[in-house]
């Protein structure tokens, strides 16, 4: 779903990019389809996955198949030389079997030889009987091994594992929220540099205007040739901003296109540069506010903190684990070759066996409980910071919202002003006409009025900024 869901945006984006246009939406999903730290970010919660499916096998029985060869340069034997040895015969008397010995005539006791009787009848067996051909030996099992109690920690690993593939994918959404920013301030540099692009030539028409004016009364001989020089100086002076403007304007361009992941000189045409109402929709635009508790809800790192801390709090009942008893069943079937289980011959040979283990830690000079308590204190630490991070984001909400509240006030301003220098600029013109106002009346009027609306772009996308910047510390910039 979510390859379908870029694979969707990346089309409408290219489609809008065909027709030239290009919407505020086509660039994030552009920049968040070609950003590598995405790419990156989507990789870590893959493998994060699998991660969890590694620990969730911890559950289940594991299954593995041995094999052994070796190559023994002797045969074993078992006696060391043929041995003789006494045969016993049924004695009706004491109704028991009784070594064959030469006894004493007189007292019946056993003739010994040392300490050993002596025999009357031996039977041989040879040493070639008890030796064994071992030259080559070859074993296998196949062993099945069950957890049954591994003091907690198969339980605390999953829950690990689950919170580290959530903290990837939040880890993901706070990266594609910086991208989204970043989107953001580079969109509307574009759309703040078109904006003054038509105002710079604007202003260059209006002085081209007074210019030919001047001069046409010059040649009246109401006008001075000072009069003619000092426009022609502010006519230079405006067409080099202008030339400013569109280098800007280029470079602004330049700039959206590498934040797209497109090459820097791709030509796309903004759905807002062109649209005299982006102005209006930016004061309409805010975002709600809502509770702190929302916030820190909605908040990508707050949440990743949350997450760290439970993680942290897990890897202290896996520390914990290791002083506590382990069992596990196993079962296993053997084969040997030559045979154990029937004379050592050459052939293979195989049995079943079951059992359970028992891992009892007595103990280890306080290591195990040294490192469960320090872990205690990692997850002591996390919380801390997750505190921290809280009284900072409420710090950031305020001064957020302090910012839009100026922001709001500066464009108010603005449109005050450029109604006023409007005005200021249609009565100097009438004056100048009438002959009752000079050349430089007329340029300060004009310098006012392309004052007044460079500002009142400025506060404009000051304020839809200040927008995205409340949208994004409020956890509400989402894509």
């Amino acid at each position: 779903m979510r390859n379908f869901v870029t694979i969707v945006a990346l089309l409408v984006a290219m489609s809008l990019q065909g027709q030239g246009v290009v919407s505020l939406d086509s660039c994030r999903s552009m920049a968040l389809h070609n950003n590598k730290e995405m790419r990156l970010a989507e990789l870590s919660i893959d493998k994060a996955g699998y991660q969890r499916r590694e620990a969730h096998a911890a559950y289940f029985p594991s299954i593995d198949l041995e094999g052994l060869y070796t190559y023994t340069s002797r045969k074993l034997a078992l006696v060391e030389e043929d041995q003789l040895l006494p045969v016993k015969t049924f004695d009706l008397a004491s109704q028991s079997y009784q070594f064959n010995v030469v006894k004493n005539p007189v007292t019946g006791e056993p003739i010994m030889n040392g300490n050993t009787p002596i025999p009357t009848q031996v039977a041989l067996l040879p040493k070639s009987a008890l030796t064994y051909n071992i030259h080559n030996v070859m074993g296998g099992a196949l062993t099945l091994t069950q957890p049954i109690f591994m003091g907690g920690k198969i339980k605390a690993m999953n829950a690990i594992t689950g919170y580290a593939e959530e903290l990837a994918r939040v880890m993901r959404d706070n990266k594609a929220q910086d991208i989204i920013y970043e989107v953001d301030a580079a969109y509307w540099q574009v759309v703040s540099l078109r904006a003054k692009q038509e105002l710079a030539q604007s202003y260059v028409e209006l002085v081209e205007a007074l210019d030919r004016d001047v001069k046409e009364m010059m040649e009246q001989g109401v006008a001075t040739r000072a009069s003619v020089l000092t426009v022609d100086v502010k006519l230079n002076e405006a067409q080099v901003d202008l030339t400013r403007v569109n280098n800007g304007l280029v470079l602004a361009r330049m700039l959206l296109a590498q934040v797209c992941g497109l090459p820097v000189n791709t030509i796309f045409t903004l759905a807002d540069e062109n649209d005299e109402d982006w102005q209006h929709r930016i004061v309409n635009n805010e975002p709600s506010l809502a509770d702190m508790n929302a916030v820190y809800a909605s908040r990508n790192d707050v949440q990743a903190l949350t997450l760290a801390t439970k993680i942290y709090d897990q890897k202290a009942l896996v520390a914990r684990s290791e002083m506590l008893p382990k069992v596990a069943a196993i079962a296993a079937y053997h084969l040997t070759n030559p045979n154990t289980y029937n004379g050592f011959k050459n052939r293979f040979g195989g049995a079943f066996s079951v059992g359970v283990t028992l891992k009892v830690p007595i103990w280890h000079w306080g290591g195990p409980t040294a490192k469960y308590k320090a872990a205690q204190v990692e997850a002591r630490m996390k919380q801390v910071e997750l505190d921290d991070a809280k009284e900072k984001i409420a710090l950031q909400v305020s001064q957020a919202q302090f910012r839009i509240d100026e922001a709001r006030k500066t464009l108010a301003m603005t449109e005050a002003n450029l109604a006023k220098a409007e005005e200021n600029l249609r009565v100097a013109n009438v004056a100048f006409h009438e002959g009752v106002s000079t050349t430089d009346d007329v340029m300060a009027a004009q310098t006012a009025w392309l004052k007044a609306n460079s500002e009142r772009v400025d506060a404009a996308i000051d304020l839809q900024l200040c927008n995205v910047y409340l949208s994004k510390v409020t956890g509400q910039l989402r894509y």
